[in-house]
């Protein structure tokens, strides 16, 4: 079973970056595994699904708004993700990228085998290569969630 383990945002915006400093941690932790691919995308959306592509399984790391309290790290399916989110076009897009790969013949992975580890964000408009703390404190967190995700294939309890 080949898995995707992408983590998404920009690096130069305060929390927006944290789904790359997550991949960052765990690409040395997973290097002796040649069924897990960790890469890293700043666009998200269409570029997205066709990073998907040819994979069975796929675990997206991103900053993610809810309201909840920022450091709180959600696990969602495509099918769970919020259609109206302030601030996170990054998977907000992709349901819908999903949906056009699927009819246009790509071998996806099924809703059900992505999962999309979301890390609450405070601040994802101010430039700064710093995540806010509790943001910050999320992120090993979020790397044991994600290995415990790839050797069960569920889902820990998020923190919510």
């Amino acid at each position: 079973m080949r898995t995707l383990v992408i983590g998404l945002g920009n690096p130069l915006v305060s929390d927006d970056g944290v789904g790359l400093r997550v991949v960052a941690d765990l690409k040395p932790l997973l290097a002796d595994r040649p069924e897990v691919e960790v890469v890293e995308d700043y666009w998200g959306g269409l570029r997205l699904m066709e990073c998907m592509i040819d994979f069975d399984r796929a675990i997206v790391v991103d900053a993610i708004c809810t309201g909840a309290e920022p450091g709180t790290i959600h696990h969602l399916t495509p099918d769970d993700i919020p259609t109206q989110r302030s601030n996170s076009a990054h998977d907000l897009n992709l349901p819908t990228a999903l949906e056009f790969g699927r009819r246009a013949g790509a071998h996806l992975p099924k809703n059900e085998d992505i999962r999309l580890v979301g890390i609450e964000a405070k601040d994802v408009v101010n430039f700064s290569e710093q995540c806010t703390p509790a943001v910050g404190a999320a992120i090993p967190r979020a790397v044991r969630q994600v290995l415990e995700l790839l050797d069960t294939g569920r889902a820990p309890p998020a923190d919510t």
